[in-house]
């Protein structure tokens, strides 16, 4: 495996050479050096909205593979932690519901539902037991507006992760917002989850892959702003097209806002539109085959159908073509590496720099 690293003066950087999006090696390392220290958002707390709802689910499927739980005990605390029995390994909890403690199944064991050891049958005479080792270990978490996130080991603190967010767009009424089934779809991409976030961190294509969305975008005063761990792209209205109407503490306020679309290290997006949150999490499956969830929250039904969040299918299966024939590309003998443009490619740049610091292929970003 070769080396590689991501000057920081985009006007001389190179971008990532094409092997490091097809390399098995480097996949499995970015599961540990990436995934397992990143912030998941993995449900609402629709999902476990009254005391003693019990909510298992699986870390980054067909990636991690962690399986974790959610639970809300009789005092309203909420807590993640492992799904596994610390007896033998199995999963102590197997579908949602309402428990009073958590039991499994295969011999008996019973938790709280914060995860504290209470019975196991057949164990008198174990010398030193219990321990705090077979409590169910916690997961660190955290709750913003109605979306929690976890991470096994977290590289940054959550308040740091979320903060341009927060400062951006906390007037909205996201918490009002609401989940709608019919309009989530998961998509199946052939292509390294890299370079699905390389297509989205740019509006450079945006004339050429996306008529319709270029219609309704100013793309001269299309911009994108850089942060530690995260990068927005805030796309301006045409005259007359549906844009927010935003509140006079605003940095943006003046401005006819279309959307703003928020990118976070390392695989999530949530775009904010005037009808409410498309949010986008990108599943790695394997070098080649990435899942993308499309996520629709709600607050305003009355503005669907208008504007840049109007034919957000339409925009994916565009994006499909264009990546999957790119992961063909780069696997290209005669293809090494490209250039930035400095004006439209900032946040490619921005994650490029990321991988290569987390991979340990460069000197951290200051």
């Amino acid at each position: 495996m070769e080396n590689f690293e991501i000057q920081a003066d985009i006007r001389k950087a190179q971008t990532l050479p094409g092997w490091v999006y097809n390399d098995p090696t480097l996949y499995e390392r970015a599961k540990e050096n990436i995934f397992t220290r990143s912030w998941q958002l993995v449900a609402d707390t629709d999902l476990i909205k009254v005391p003693y709802q019990v909510y298992p689910f699986t870390l980054l499927e067909g990636c991690l593979d962690e399986p974790l739980l959610l639970t809300r005990d009789g005092n309203d605390n909420i807590y993640c932690l492992s799904n596994v029995c610390t007896h033998r390994g199995n999963l102590v909890c197997e579908t949602p519901g309402n428990e009073r403690s958590l039991r499994c199944r295969y011999h008996g064991r019973r938790f709280s539902l914060d995860g504290k050891f209470q019975h196991m049958p057949e164990f008198e005479g174990v010398d030193g037991f219990p321990t705090e080792a077979d409590d169910l270990p916690r997961v660190p978490f955290e709750i913003w507006e109605k979306f929690i996130f976890v991470s096994l080991d977290p590289f940054c603190s959550f308040e740091e992760f979320i903060r341009p967010v927060v400062e951006r767009v906390s007037w909205m009424p996201i918490r009002e917002s609401i989940f709608d089934p019919s309009r989530s779809r998961d998509y199946l991409v052939r292509a390294n989850w890299a370079l699905y976030c390389d297509n989205y961190l740019e509006g450079f294509h945006i004339p050429f892959v996306h008529a319709a969305l270029n219609q309704v975008l100013d793309y001269g005063n299309y911009r994108t702003e850089l942060f530690t761990y995260c990068n927005l792209q805030v796309g301006i209205a045409r005259g007359g097209e549906a844009c927010f109407e935003l509140p006079p503490n605003s940095p943006d306020y003046g401005q006819n806002i279309a959307a703003y679309y928020f990118w976070l290290f390392p695989n999530l997006m949530l775009n904010f539109y005037p009808w409410g949150i498309s949010v986008n999490i990108v599943r790695p499956l394997g070098v080649g085959l990435t899942r993308v969830s499309f996520l629709t929250y709600v607050w305003d039904y009355e503005k669907i159908g208008k504007g840049a969040g109007a034919e957000l299918d339409r925009v994916e299966r565009e994006d499909e073509v264009v990546v999957e024939m790119t992961q063909r590309g780069v696997r290209s003998r005669l293809y090494n590496r490209g250039r930035y443009s400095p004006a439209r490619e900032q946040g490619v740049h921005h994650f490029h720099r990321l991988l290569a610091e987390f991979l340990g292929k460069s000197k951290p970003i200051k």
